[in-house]
């Protein structure tokens, strides 16, 4: 709780000084968009495009690093204008429930992604059935990212479903890079590991991995859609009409994140090559 106390302290020092240390017209406060971000690969990609295509027609773009939960308080607050990388209807339906009365969809970035737990080929179990009554061999780990995501809490529900018979197993959350570092680890081993797993990322590019089959039907494929305020469309109209024309491949998404892990290739750069053989679609977005 203090952490995410400290964070929404952070935020609100961040807003405040875009917005009240000098008139509108010198620090740009009509014209500043705040995009939530969270650590995930999956979301930098496509919030550096969308800031670089917010910048070429002049707006100023802040990003700010939060939990996912935060960022939905923050645009329902309006200190957040954008998220690029909302779960929906299944990952993130307990956010969307909480807030999809104050919040709206600007767009779909992308469709039909797969997510749950992923283990390498070799491992020779293929459904999470299969782990009944295999604890000791998996150390007892599901390796995940940081709570409050959604595949966190649908991983819960997979642990505690009786139909599976997961005893002995429990879930570790830790940062994206903490759950890849393990990944990386237990594979030079050739050793069984299990984490969460979603696509796009540049895992499915370095590693042979395979989505264990979920029979209980708890991971279901989703819509990757751009979320805001209700109001946008009056508060910044430019805005809303520029970012509910955007989309992206997710194959462009991974080599962007392949890129950045392992050529050291930071998303400001990639983002502005995308957005070079992007162009046509640019230019119809900002109408031109």
């Amino acid at each position: 709780m203090m952490k995410h106390v400290k964070k929404l302290c952070i935020l609100i020092s961040i807003l405040t000084m875009a917005s009240c240390g000098a008139p509108a017209d010198e620090a740009g406060d009509a014209d500043t968009i705040v995009f939530g971000q969270t650590a995930w690969t999956s979301t930098e990609a496509p919030t550096q495009i969308a800031k670089q295509i917010l910048e070429e027609v002049g707006y100023n773009v802040d990003i700010v690093l939060l939990d996912q939960p935060m960022i939905f308080q923050g645009m329902q607050n309006e200190e957040i204008d954008l998220f690029m990388d909302a779960w929906l209807p299944y990952t993130e339906e307990a956010l969307w429930d909480e807030y999809q009365d104050d919040l709206q969809m600007v767009a779909t970035s992308y469709e039909n992604v797969p997510l749950g737990w992923v283990v390498p080929e070799y491992v020779e179990e293929n459904t999470i059935d299969d782990l009944a009554g295999k604890a000791d061999k998996f150390d007892g780990e599901i390796v995940t990212i940081a709570e409050g995501a959604g595949i966190v809490g649908l991983s819960r529900d997979v642990l505690e479903d009786e139909d599976y018979d997961l005893e002995g197993f429990e879930l570790v959350a830790s940062s994206e890079a903490a759950m890849l570092s393990t990944l990386d680890r237990r594979m030079q081993q050739e050793e069984p590991v299990i984490i969460t797993g979603w696509r796009p990322h540049a895992m499915f590019s370095r590693y042979d991995l395979k989505f264990l089959e979920d029979t209980q039907g708890h991971f279901q494929y989703d819509n990757v859609y751009v979320l805001s305020y209700e109001g946008l469309e009056e508060k910044f109209p430019e805005v809303y009409d520029i970012m509910s024309q955007w989309s992206i491949e997710v194959e462009d998404l991974e080599e962007m994140m392949y890129e950045f892990e392992h050529n050291d290739v930071p998303f400001e750069e990639s983002a502005a090559q995308w957005i070079e053989e992007n162009r046509d679609q640019v230019d119809a977005m900002l109408g031109q």
